[in-house]
């Protein structure tokens, strides 16, 4: 699940530069609901690296993720600000293929049920 949001979204935000104002609304569709489609799975694989702390894990990545958001939204004015707002397409665009570190995870074995 957490691949398919990865890969899923790369395509759509690779040509996302290159196509206008029409478009840009249409593929911001896909993309803000592919990319959202692991976000439970994400957490879910967090608290099975951490048993006993539901909780706190489901605190930390929310808390995590609205604080990144504001954050690269603050950055992303910024370089608005100095180069232009091509420039922010352009690195957005690439962002989702950091996500590709994921293949760095560990494999964690689920217990099989009887």
């Amino acid at each position: 699940m957490i691949w398919g949001s990865i890969v899923g979204v790369l395509p759509f935000t690779l040509v996302l530069p290159y196509v206008g104002l029409t478009w840009t609304v249409v593929l911001a569709v896909p993309i803000g609901l592919i990319l959202s489609s692991a976000f439970s799975a994400i957490v879910v694989y967090a608290q099975e690296l951490m048993p006993g702390k539901v909780g706190t894990i489901s605190g930390l990545f929310f808390g995590f993720a609205f604080g990144m958001g504001g954050l690269g939204a603050a950055l992303l004015g910024e370089l608005a600000d100095m180069t232009s707002i091509q420039t922010v397409y352009q690195v957005c665009a690439f962002l989702p293929a950091i996500g590709l570190l994921t293949a760095f995870l560990p494999n964690i074995e689920r217990p099989r049920s009887a």
